[in-house]
């Protein structure tokens, strides 16, 4: 075959991938991670084809890295301050415009490097995976002694290479109402919708805003007046809608309900309930194997079921009917730590992107961790990163032990000031003892919740597990967000300098502090950065943290004589269960490292069932 030929034909295959990764070269993305950690990747990885994730919760942090890049690229900084009207969403969309433009400045100056080692064109090639069309291409020009045939293909690589995408998420659940100076809620001022407001007037293309944590009705209403996610006229949408569910259900009823109004879900992104970083969402014993095979039996199923709500609703708007649906890609994440798991996912399920999180916080050339934090996450161990209750919003939450935020709390708590000081309140949603909402992290929460069960005579065993409850809870608009002030050196909140961090469970296999190349090298196959040989196989690993949870919670309910009133609950948590260990017991041996460890393991986690069992099974619900 002519190098013509060839190389026409490796064209034509590159076009047909990089419309089914959704116009990216990679396969794996950067999932948001905490507020500061993934604050600004994309400046850091984007102009390598990579995709990552910015939280757009928190404006403060989002005003201080304003004032940060804004000298990095010779323009003078212009605050936007609290007294601006909708300050909250002009600061996102600012935000998000200089990191746009900072990212399309440095792409254009890779595009145009020389392809000469250490380039920065060289190492986008040397990232991507092994199989890619567009690397194969690459090599092929690497290894061409015609000098016109190698100035050809260079020309070829660069017009078909492009950007990560630059993504933001919301949590749903952190959609605070903002009041004005006459006490009257602000139309349209929440949390969330504000952030959903300055991400869709921000300029950003070929972009998606994921939504996490549930449904959201005030927010997701509010998407039916953005005009930014309609359908093109191609076909295609400028910005796109990334849906976070942890089960198929969950996929078609918060799909369904954005499709009623005119909005299209672009990717529906699974997640593992409690293999994974940040606040952990339990499903009801739903193992991720079993629900990665829900989606790829129905996901044509699922398309259609959207498609005949979305096409009449969006019509309204367009004045036009659709042929066919647009199209519905499904990425998965979670606790993914090796090569082949990664490959199983991709092949076996038909993911388009996988998820790599927690190992990233380990390569400080894609996320933004603080010196000291960073050799704390390097070096921790299993015990050192606990699903705790330290969360003010009261969903259990990844946590690494000894951070500067864990020892000022402790410190707090010795000195007989317990509680953070509150200047964000984007957690602030209790009203128990004031009419005004408060943090359970802040300082006048806890004085007011102490001095009420201190009233209460409690015995002794029960006054202490529910005042450990009160003072477990810990500031994370600060914590989370002190990582990128400490880091470059800003100003985030006077006095506060503590940091907290919420990794994975998934981090103990990982202890280097390596470079971004090492790191993808690892996902692809080309390197192993695993610390533990003897880590299980990522569905044991989810499998075994859900016994644990389902031994914690049983044992909690047993104290508070609820597990009469959840046998139903549990009932339905161990059978879905047992039947991901069954589902388990039935994938190809070929697919799984080790597998009669992986067999064992399983009939171990379905004897730890039998014993948690006991505990509710005999209980009789009157």
């Amino acid at each position: 075959m002519s190098a013509f030929l060839l190389n026409k034909k490796l064209l034509i295959i590159l076009k047909q991938q990089q419309h089914m990764y959704q116009s990216s070269n990679h396969k794996f993305h950067i999932p948001v991670m905490g507020l500061a950690y993934t604050i600004d990747s994309p400046v850091k990885v984007a102009r390598y084809g990579i995709s990552s994730v910015i939280s757009i919760v928190e404006d403060r942090l989002i005003e201080m890295m304003r004032s940060h890049y804004y000298p990095t690229i010779g323009k003078t900084y212009q605050p936007i301050t609290t007294h601006e009207p909708d300050y909250r969403a002009k600061r996102i969309t600012d935000y998000l415009n200089l990191v746009n433009t900072i990212v399309q400045e440095q792409f254009e100056k890779l595009k145009q490097a020389a392809f000469e080692k250490g380039s920065e064109i060289v190492k986008y090639f040397e990232l991507l995976p092994d199989d890619s069309k567009l690397k194969q291409l690459y090599l092929q020009m690497t290894s061409t002694i015609d000098q016109k045939e190698k100035e050809k293909l260079a020309d070829i690589l660069r017009n078909n290479i492009q950007p990560g995408s630059i993504d933001v998420n919301i949590m749903t659940k952190v959609d605070r109402e903002v009041y004005n100076d006459a006490g009257e809620a602000i139309p349209d001022g929440s949390d969330a919708v504000a952030a959903l407001r300055g991400y869709a007037k921000s300029d950003l293309s070929n972009s998606s805003i994921v939504f996490s944590a549930g449904m959201n009705p005030r927010l997701y209403n509010y998407l039916e007046q953005c005009n930014e996610f309609n359908i093109n006229e191609d076909g295609s949408f400028t910005k796109k809608i990334i849906v976070k569910v942890s089960d198929y259900r969950s996929a078609l009823i918060q799909g369904k309900y954005l499709a009623k109004k005119g909005v299209w879900v672009s990717e529906f992104r699974i997640e593992s309930g409690l293999n994974c970083g940040g606040h952990a969402f339990a499903s009801e014993g739903f193992l991720i194997g079993p629900v990665l095979e829900e989606f790829k039996t129905k996901k044509q199923e699922l398309v259609n079921a959207l498609f005949e709500v979305y096409n009449p609703a969006q019509q309204k708007k367009s004045d036009r009917l659709l042929d066919a649906a647009p199209s519905i890609i499904i990425t998965a994440q979670g606790g993914i730590g090796t090569h082949k798991e990664d490959q199983f996912f991709h092949n076996y399920y038909g993911i388009e992107s996988t998820g790599w999180g927690t190992p990233f916080l380990l390569v400080p050339e894609a996320t933004t961790v603080d010196e000291h934090t960073l050799q704390l996450l390097s070096a921790a161990k299993e015990e050192d990163i606990v699903l705790s209750k330290n969360s003010p919003l009261g969903v259990r939450f990844y946590y690494l032990k000894g951070t500067t935020s864990d020892i000022e709390k402790n410190q707090r708590i010795g000195e007989g000031c317990p509680g953070s000081p509150c200047t964000e309140k984007h957690l602030a949603f209790n009203t128990e003892f004031t009419k005004e909402p408060v943090c359970t992290a802040s300082k006048k929460y806890q004085k007011l919740k102490i001095e009420h069960l201190q009233s209460l005579n409690l015995p002794e065993a029960v006054y202490q597990k529910q005042l450990k409850d009160v003072l477990d809870k810990e500031c994370l608009c600060v914590g989370l967000s002190n990582a990128a002030a400490i880091t470059y050196d800003h100003l985030f909140v006077k006095k506060q300098h503590a940091v907290n961090i919420c990794p994975g469970p998934n981090l103990v296999n990982f202890s280097k502090i390596v470079s971004l190349q090492t790191m993808v090298d690892h996902i692809y196959g080309r390197t192993d950065l695993l610390t533990n040989k003897e880590r299980p196989h990522v569905f044991i690993a989810e499998l075994d943290l859900y016994i644990d949870y389902l031994r914690d919670e049983l044992s909690s309910d047993a104290e508070a004589g609820l597990l009469e009133k959840k046998k139903k609950y549990y009932t339905s948590f161990n059978q879905n269960m047992r039947d991901g260990i069954q589902y388990y017991r039935n994938l190809p041996a070929e697919s799984i490292n080790n597998h009669e460890a992986f067999l064992k393991a399983l009939d171990d986690a379905e004897t730890e069932l039998d014993q948690l069992n006991y505990q509710y099974a005999t209980v009789e619900v009157r």
